[in-house]
């Protein structure tokens, strides 16, 4: 018999850059077992110690009691730092900043400030006495309380912008009315991002405009989600999911894998903050997590 040394196999451990941070975006439940869902999956985040987490708001402002509930609770009752989304859509400015003081009387201190979605089907016409779009969301809410205000980025540029120059206008109009902080539509093209992000550095935009992250549980849904804002789907990913809707175990896997990949190569390009759209499943993001290489830190309070 012929001796032979045993073979090893070398992997390089490619180290996790310091200082990655992350938040994470839950939608209020509507039903009880939906209630359920929502806290075990801040459970299961909580202790990854997020910068925040913000709760949605839904088409037309039709959860915006939800949303309160669910924002004060979290803030109650675990130790994370909670953000309200509010929207301009279907209400007048007195109406959105008496929510704005009910948040700020409750001790909510991050506002994510967005015009927002008509209800389906109609298109989106200011409110009368209202706010008229996001930029006089920001100046209202910066003139009405110090929150931290975060608003939205469009990579691939709103579907209702003229323009991308013009896409980008207005989210330097937002930042110059005091937002702190922009986090973008998703996408899964990682070029893409970088080279918005060299346009939006030409235009003097200098607050973190943060990735937004969707991990992709349901293929069909996100070619839903993407033609709603104007995302692309690119083909090599339509691929990844071929043939797997009926395979739900083997479409988490490839989903994790595909998230993953694209957070380490943002990461590779200098990102060092993410923002993970949770669709309040924790595990995918949790996984995704571990491979940034955030370990828990944090526990949520009885």
């Amino acid at each position: 018999m012929i001796q032979t040394a045993p073979h090893t196999l070398t992997v390089p451990d490619r180290a996790v850059p310091a200082g990655i941070e992350v938040s994470f975006e839950f939608f209020p439940p509507k039903t009880e077992k939906m209630e359920e869902t929502l806290w075990a999956s801040i459970a299961r985040l909580a202790p990854l110690g997020p910068r925040f987490v913000s709760v949605t708001y839904g088409a037309g402002g039709s959860t915006r009691e939800r949303t309160h509930a669910t924002v004060v609770r979290i803030l109650k009752e675990t130790s994370l730092t909670p953000a309200a989304h509010l929207t301009c859509v279907g209400a007048s400015c007195a109406e959105v900043l008496e929510v704005a003081d009910r948040y700020w009387d409750a001790g909510i201190r991050h506002i994510v400030a967005l015009r927002g979605d008509p209800p389906e089907g109609q298109t989106y016409e200011a409110h009368p006495a209202g706010f008229a779009y996001a930029v006089d969301l920001v100046k209202g809410l910066r003139d009405a309380h110090d929150f931290e205000i975060s608003v939205a980025a469009y990579p691939e540029t709103h579907p209702q912008a003229p323009s991308p120059a013009a896409d980008l206008d207005n989210l330097k109009r937002k930042i110059d009315a005091g937002a702190t902080r922009a986090i973008t539509q998703f996408f899964f093209d990682v070029d893409l991002y970088f080279r918005f992000m060299d346009r939006v550095q030409a235009a003097g935009i200098a607050v973190p405009v943060v990735p937004g992250i969707l991990p992709v549980t349901n293929f069909a849904q996100v070619t839903k989600f993407a033609g709603l804002c104007g995302a692309a789907v690119p083909g090599w990913l339509a691929r990844r999911f071929e043939g797997l809707d009926e395979d739900p175990e083997t479409r988490r896997l490839v989903a994790a894998t595909v998230a993953a990949e694209q957070c380490r190569a943002l990461q590779d390009g200098g990102v060092r903050e993410f923002h993970f759209y949770t669709l309040n499943r924790a595990d995918l993001t949790y996984a995704i997590c571990h491979i940034l290489g955030l370990r828990p830190r944090t526990k949520v309070r009885a």
